[in-house]
């Protein structure tokens, strides 16, 4: 959405008929801003809390010291306080009467199907609880997970909760030194995975993945292994185990134990600009009031919803809005193994009328997807009469997009509740509030009632409405990641050393993506400030990219941008420079980073390049690269070493593209 069509789409005022069922009112903005802290003590209070918190916030920003040093900043919530996360999310329900209700609708990609009620819940947390006491996990030991979307999933991951372990869930789909980093990382004495995966119709073995990331650790002391397709595995005895083993044979009984709000629940990890990824350190009692407030509230969460995340279970969205979120509100899901295509283009619409979905939230690219597939109208022959709110995330959406979902999965009735955050974040920050909220096709409206969002300028003032700016928020919030695991300067730096020594609370949190705000307040993401490519919602470093591509010897430099694709939102494209080697094969370079990275990261385009344009420092200009791909208007070149590069780089694209299209 660029500034110049802020004015132009349609704004959707709240239907009268959602307005006067929904969770929340027009007050709740006045309510929170009044006195912020004491709004999320409130929403805290929704919580079982097995001992109070005493102080529920404390905020040190970081401060130059005499050497000029900035201090680590360091936020707390609900101090003193106790909590059980996984009693709040399973346990709570059974105990008071909701044993019976299904909590998980799980369709598996060839079509297996279970429903697991809250009182089974609790009885398979239970178990892998036990389980991963009789393996030796404490409190505060790091559990990887390195499964696709399945119950044992989510019954890990709570039963890493109940007792205290810190869980890193990683995507199925990453490579093994993807999995090999974060156990290196975390330090972790347990990497629980499957022996394979269903991917697109076929079985596909995984073990052999994880035992290449497993090599030689001295941290990891056992591999749990779910039993998914039977397929023949290579196995170490002594540390590898199978959960039907140790999991499905331990007692059903546990008895959770409270932890404080402070206690780590969960590292996830983002790629950022140095091509390292950061592992983002979420703590029980202030990530859970958030999540738990938010979804309830911008979801307006009712007692009979069937929500369904399409996330995969390894990414932040589903964290919160496919387990601790939905859960601790006590509400049935639906989670889907397989992809949208598989066996065909209408499984999705398939699960919306099998389960009753009443909220469908999903990312852009999969709408933009659905487009393409579709086109004007669904397939007959699937009642979508349920859905109820429809929602996006992981980029900003198109206008065209917005509309289309709305009138194709919605019935043009449905609110369509578009989210923005981050793994940073924990919940959603900027996201209109159904019943309240007037909405606008491309704009994430307005902050989160408690949650302070700006777009400033270098100085940290308030841009005017139509200006770009960044994106920053002003004051703490419960959900927000409390350090980067084992390298707190980095989190300081990354994001809140730019805006130190800024307004009311000393720092601004700097998100990383542009914005502008129209003259009604709402915010429009513009996009990363940084050298990150959001593809289908997945960040990825341009800089890790180039490096595995530098890796093979046939290629001496890479230069890695974004730049726009119709479906995904955002395509990797990398320029290259060959090595003394000669020249590298496509395919061979697209398989070295699917190896080196995961095939998220699979360069769309690969265009072969005399040399990349530099600024006198030596830094490449990313930029100009994607403007010089998408034939935009190139922006300042005043400060390139070699502007020669430019006519180089525009005459490959050219031969580039002529390639593609023949």
């Amino acid at each position: 959405m660029t500034e110049a069509r802020l004015h132009e789409t349609r704004a959707y005022p709240a239907p009268a008929a959602f307005a006067a069922q929904a969770n929340v009112g027009p007050g709740i903005y006045d309510e929170a801003s009044a006195d912020p802290v004491a709004f999320w003590e409130r929403a805290a209070e929704r919580l079982v809390w097995t001992d109070p918190w005493h102080t529920a916030h404390t905020w040190e920003p970081p401060v130059a010291g005499s050497d000029g040093v900035l201090s680590v900043p360091a936020a707390r919530w609900f101090d003193g306080g106790r909590l059980n996360v996984a009693y709040n999310c399973v346990d709570r329900h059974v105990d008071e009467g909701r044993g019976d209700k299904v909590a998980l609708f799980f369709e598996g990609e060839p079509g297996d199907r279970e429903a697991v009620t809250y009182a089974d819940l609790q009885r398979r947390v239970s178990q892998a609880a036990n389980g991963l006491l009789s393996l030796g996990i404490q409190p505060g030991d790091r559990v990887v997970v390195y499964l696709p979307v399945l119950v044992e999933t989510v019954v890990i991951a709570l039963a890493c909760a109940r007792i205290g372990a810190v869980h890193s869930l990683v995507f199925g789909g990453f490579s093994a030194e993807a999995v090999r980093f974060r156990l290196e990382d975390t330090g972790a004495k347990l990497l629980v995975t499957t022996d394979g995966q269903n991917r697109r119709g076929k079985p596909v073995e995984v073990k052999s993945a994880a035992d290449e990331a497993a090599r030689g650790l001295p941290d990891l002391e056992h591999v749990l292994v779910v039993r998914r397709t039977g397929q023949d595995v290579p196995w170490t005895d002594g540390r590898d185990v199978w959960w039907h083993d140790v999991v499905d044979t331990a007692s059903d009984v546990h008895e959770p134990e409270p932890f404080d709000a402070e206690h780590p629940l969960f590292i996830i990890y983002t790629s950022g600009t140095t091509g390292k990824p950061k592992g983002l350190v979420h703590t029980s009692g202030g990530y859970l009031t958030q999540a738990s407030w938010a979804h309830w509230a911008h979801f307006d969460a009712k007692p009979d919803d069937v929500h369904w995340c399409t996330a995969d279970l390894a990414w932040v969205t589903a964290h919160t809005y496919e387990i601790y979120g939905p859960l601790s509100n006590g509400l049935t899901q639906v989670i889907y193994e397989g992809t949208p295509d598989t066996p065909h283009r209408e499984r999705h619409l398939e699960i919306i009328e099998r389960y009753g979905v009443t909220v469908y939230y999903t990312a852009p690219t999969l709408i933009r997807t659905f487009m393409t597939w579709f086109g004007d109208a669904l397939p007959t022959g699937h009642d979508l009469s349920t859905i109820r709110l429809l929602g996006t995330v992981g980029e900003a959406i198109n206008p065209e997009a917005w509309v289309w979902f709305r009138s194709r999965f919605g019935r043009d009735e449905t609110p369509v509740i578009d989210t923005w955050w981050q793994s940073e974040t924990g919940a959603a920050m900027i996201v209109p509030l159904p019943g309240v909220t007037t909405l606008k096709p491309g704009s994430a409206t307005v902050a989160l009632p408690g949650i302070d969002v700006a777009v400033v300028d270098e100085q940290g003032g308030p841009v005017r409405p139509g200006t770009s700016g960044t994106l920053v928020v002003r004051r703490p919030w419960p959900g927000m990641a409390r350090t980067v695991w084992g390298d707190p300067e980095r989190y300081r730096d990354s994001y809140w050393a730019p805006y130190a020594g800024t307004g009311e609370f000393g720092a601004y949190y700097v998100a990383g993506d542009g914005a502008t705000i129209d003259d009604d307040g709402c915010i429009w993401i513009l996009g990363r400030l940084d050298d990150v490519v959001n593809v289908s919602g997945h960040r990825l470093s341009t800089i890790e990219i180039e490096s595995s591509l530098v890796a093979h010897p046939a290629v001496g430099e890479a230069g890695v941008t974004g730049v726009a694709d119709p479906v995904t939102g955002q395509a990797v494209a990398a320029f290259v420079v060959d090595g003394s080697a000669g020249s590298a094969d496509h395919a061979d370079l697209r398989q070295q980073v699917a190896h080196d990275i995961g095939p998220i990261a699979k360069p769309r385009h690969i265009v072969r390049v005399p040399e990349l344009p530099k600024t006198r420092s030596g830094k490449i200009l990313r930029r100009l690269l994607a403007q010089l791909w998408q034939g935009d208007t190139l922006g300042d070149t005043t400060s390139l070493q070699n502007p020669w590069a430019i006519d180089g780089v525009r005459e490959a694209v050219r031969r580039a593209r002529e390639k593609e299209t023949t």
